[in-house]
């Protein structure tokens, strides 16, 4: 009797062991859910805080054009189109504005309002302006910007 016949012949294994390959990526994981709280940078700044909506564009029967100054002053102006050279009326603060404007919009309830402000104004200015206006009743507002 011969000891190889008693002996089973093995076929080697094929088979890819992946546990440690599952423990490297664990281990990046961690290091990224640790690492990506980290690499946000941003700057802190304090926002006004106040109602707006998105609103849709309408065709207004009559436009009116605010002006917001760097100082902090309003003008504006009441017609059928973009008034931008010059203005009939000028207001110190933002209450006689609102006032005015919702006078304004009372009578005629399809008046678009578009505030121009001035480079150099805040932008706590113009928000402040067009929440007043919105909280006044005036829903059309908008913006009015240059071409650079």
């Amino acid at each position: 009797m011969d000891m190889r016949a008693t002996r089973t012949k093995r076929k080697p294994k094929a088979e890819m062991n992946v546990v440690p390959y599952i423990d490297v990526m664990l281990v990046l994981l961690v290091i990224f859910m640790v690492t990506a709280p980290m690499m946000t940078q941003g700057v802190q700044i304090e926002l006004p805080k106040v109602a707006a909506e998105a609103l849709e564009p309408d065709n207004p029967a009559s436009i009116v054009t605010v002006s917001v100054e760097a100082s902090g002053g309003y003008h504006w102006n009441l017609g059928e189109n973009v008034e931008t050279d010059s203005y009939e009326h000028t207001t110190a603060t933002l209450d006689d504005l609102t006032r005015e404007l919702s006078a304004v919009t009372s009578t005629q309830p399809d008046t678009q309002v578009f505030i121009r402000a001035d480079a150099a104004a805040g932008y706590g200015l113009v928000v402040a302006a067009m929440a007043a206006l919105q909280q006044a009743g005036i829903t059309q507002l908008g913006l009015i910007t240059e071409a650079p």
